[in-house]
């Protein structure tokens, strides 16, 4: 786990020297998005062998609180830097925070247990990376399968991915088609996201220690389904920026919640393949979600899609609010 914040390090450091040269500065954002493949799933997985499952909320919320805060800090300061310095300076202390990042990340405090397969503990050739995630993945398709709560989620995740992938992309063009603002209008409707995103896990889910409470783990998707919904309505600024505020505070909710509840539920042998598996069905939902919106927006208008997405999001949330969550022993089939 601790190699792919190195690697992505490595890779940013190398953008100062390829300005210029848009097919290497494909290749770097490929070699970043292939290490974070990677990362995602291992911190998912690792967290549990950390904390106990009541831990579980807490820690994923702190986590959550920490990107979204550095985030929102951290953006301003590195517009200030690149105005004053150029952008050379800010690709280089990226890569510099990504190589601490590996080096405290070697320091965890990780008991070695026995690999599930003979090559799992094994230097992998960068080149059978993606071979391996595919993998992985694949092999967390049968437990996710096998398990009534995991088949559940695994609904919501694609269903959520199905409508996020098209009506984020697409917020430019509301602002600028259905809500009529400029560059600054959307820029206040990221920063409503924004604030939302920040508040939620600090105001909702400072005392939760159970992982398995429907309303905090479907109830986000909802609240979100009913933003899209409101964002397909309105032509109001001022409201589309409330329920933006809304959208924010169910993302970053829901996010917490519903990783809470895949680590609790996968299987710990298996933990990390499941949470490919999950990855894998985010990614693919997501991209077909920028395709099919794309269509959809040019040919009935970009109110469609968020019309759409809301259906999709309630619909996660209606399968999931029907589905009983059980105890922390797993929900198979015929158990």
């Amino acid at each position: 786990m601790s190699t792919c914040p190195g690697q992505r390090g490595s890779f940013i450091a190398l953008l100062p020297l390829v300005s210029g040269h848009i097919g290497a500065v494909y290749a770097i954002a490929f070699g970043l998005s292939s290490a974070s493949v990677f990362f995602n799933p291992a911190t998912g997985a690792v967290l549990p062998r950390l904390v106990g499952e009541k831990e579980l909320v807490a820690a994923n919320s702190g986590i959550w609180t920490a990107a979204v805060l550095s985030q929102i800090a951290l953006a301003p300061a590195a517009g200030l830097l690149v105005v004053a310095f150029g952008f050379a300076p800010a690709f280089l202390i990226n890569a510099a925070s990504f190589t601490l990042s590996a080096l405290v990340l070697t320091r965890l405090p990780l008991t070695a247990r026995p690999s599930t397969t003979p090559d799992q503990n094994q230097a992998i050739h960068p080149a059978g990376r993606w071979r391996r995630w595919a993998h992985q993945a694949g092999g967390g398709i049968p437990l996710i399968a096998r398990d009534r709560l995991l088949r559940v989620l695994a609904a919501g995740q694609l269903l959520a991915a199905l409508s996020a992938g098209a009506t984020s992309a697409l917020l430019v063009v509301l602002a600028a088609d259905h809500l009529g603002l400029g560059p600054d209008g959307y820029g206040w409707l990221l920063a409503a996201i924004g604030v939302g995103a920040a508040a939620g896990p600090l105001l909702v889910l400072r005392r939760v220690e159970d992982p398995r409470r429907p309303l905090l783990v479907f109830g986000p998707f909802a609240l979100r389904g009913g933003v899209d919904l409101t964002l397909a309505a309105t032509t109001s600024p001022v409201v589309a920026g409330a329920a933006l505020t809304a959208y924010g505070v169910g993302t970053s909710t829901g996010a917490v919640t519903f990783t809470s509840l895949l680590q609790a539920t996968a299987p710990e042998t298996h933990r990390g393949r499941v949470l490919t598996a999950f990855d894998m069905l985010w990614q693919t939902g997501r991209l077909a979600s920028l395709v099919l919106g794309g269509l959809v927006a040019d040919a009935v208008g970009v109110r469609w899609v968020y019309l759409v997405g809301g259906i999709l999001l309630l619909a996660a949330a209606t399968l999931g609010f029907a589905t009983r969550m059980g105890s922390p022993a797993h929900a198979q089939d015929g158990e």
